[in-house]
């Protein structure tokens, strides 16, 4: 006969939890309090809501926010998936330790240093700073995220599946589009997606590397709660948490039809 937690994990638990999700919880429900006071309930309303959607600047920066996650995702998922088959089917070839090296270094790198390197290169190049800068400096950032995810695959892949495709006739371009692709889909799908949340999160590296109008979400939340948190930023960051929410439902949902 198993036995049951005992009393104090049970409390341990509960108090882990709380500590992690009460302060989301108060976030939520004082995004539908009708006082602009955020810490004083003065009766549920969606009147912030309607005020977020027809403020400009956040709107602005939201749409900015996506559409530099979804292009340096991109960017990162096609070098990341080169690089994971570099280490994994390049063999042994001249320089392959800096290589590695140099691809897995932003997964310890402090952002701090990685934004103000990423300045001081697009500074050399004259590059201005803007959407561009800042879409290349997420991609070199999650590069390596995306890297993990397809090396980790690629290694456990059965390459004879592959290699029965050529034997075949099958052009070695096309068996690794055609078997080995769909096979490793779902790391590539999960290295995008891990890509496209850190950019969506990334507040530092974007403060480096942006410049006019190319002020991003975090950016222009983090400027809006040094002079104290408004309730719209509460709404904000409720329909952000919604979204991710669904996300994983919609998620779990798929994996639990397939596996059925």
């Amino acid at each position: 006969m198993t036995r049951g937690p005992s009393a104090f994990n049970r409390i341990s638990i509960g108090l882990g939890l709380a500590f992690l999700y009460a302060p989301i919880v108060l976030l939520v429900v004082y995004s539908f309090n009708s006082s602009r006071a955020v810490n004083v309930w003065a009766g549920f309303s969606t009147r912030w809501y309607e005020t977020l959607f027809a403020n400009d600047q956040l709107m602005a920066a939201l749409w900015m926010t996506l559409r530099v996650g979804a292009l340096s995702a991109s960017i990162a998922t096609v070098l990341g998936v080169l690089a994971a088959i570099a280490l994994v089917r390049g063999g042994f070839f001249r320089g392959r330790a800096v290589f590695s090296g140099m691809v897995y270094a932003p997964l310890v790198m402090p952002e701090v240093i990685t934004g103000l390197s990423l300045l001081l290169l697009f500074v050399a190049i004259g590059l201005a700073r803007g959407f561009w800068t800042v879409v290349l400096a997420h991609a070199t950032f999650t590069l390596s995220f995306v890297t993990v995810a397809v090396r980790a695959r690629l290694m456990t892949f059965d390459r004879s599946l592959e290699e029965a495709a050529q034997d075949l006739g099958s052009p070695p371009w096309r068996a690794f589009f055609e078997v080995t692709l769909p096979n490793i889909a779902p790391a590539v799908a999960g290295g995008w997606a891990l890509a496209f949340i850190l950019s969506l999160d990334d507040l530092v590296i974007a403060s480096f590397t942006s410049g006019p109008g190319s002020t991003t979400l975090p950016m222009r939340i983090y400027s809006a709660v040094r002079l104290g948190v408004s309730p719209e930023i509460n709404a904000i960051s409720t329909l952000l948490i919604g979204s991710v929410a669904m996300a994983i439902v919609i998620y779990g949902v798929v994996r639990a039809r397939k596996t059925a």
